[in-house]
């Protein structure tokens, strides 16, 4: 009765081990998800509703500095667990936009 026993937790045990490798994870994307033909409209001197109409609310508009308006993008893949970030900041001046910081584009 014994022996029967253990091979039933051994048995167990060994199709949780063997079962771990077969579990699904999903991709993890957040932030801002830009189209890149979009981003190649992006242009100096737009004003802020024009840069709000092709590439959508930014993530995060700091109230201590609102000419700057940044948009990121997280992407963790739940294949291999790799972590892709992208940033990307406008700043205007008044209500058109003078600079380009960083790159929502991948690579």
């Amino acid at each position: 009765m014994k022996f029967g026993l253990l091979r039933y937790i051994l048995l167990a045990g060994l199709a949780i081990v063997t079962l771990q490798g077969c579990v699904y994870r999903m991709d993890i994307p957040q932030g801002n998800r830009i189209d890149p033909a979009l981003l190649d409209r992006l242009e100096m001197g737009m004003t802020r509703n024009q840069v709000k109409f092709l590439l959508g609310t930014p993530a995060v508009i700091d109230p201590y500095r609102p000419e700057r308006w940044h948009y990121v993008y997280f992407l963790k893949t739940g294949s291999d667990r790799k972590v892709e970030k992208r940033n990307m900041t406008l700043v205007f001046s008044g209500d058109e936009l003078t600079a380009i910081e960083g790159s929502l584009n991948p690579g």
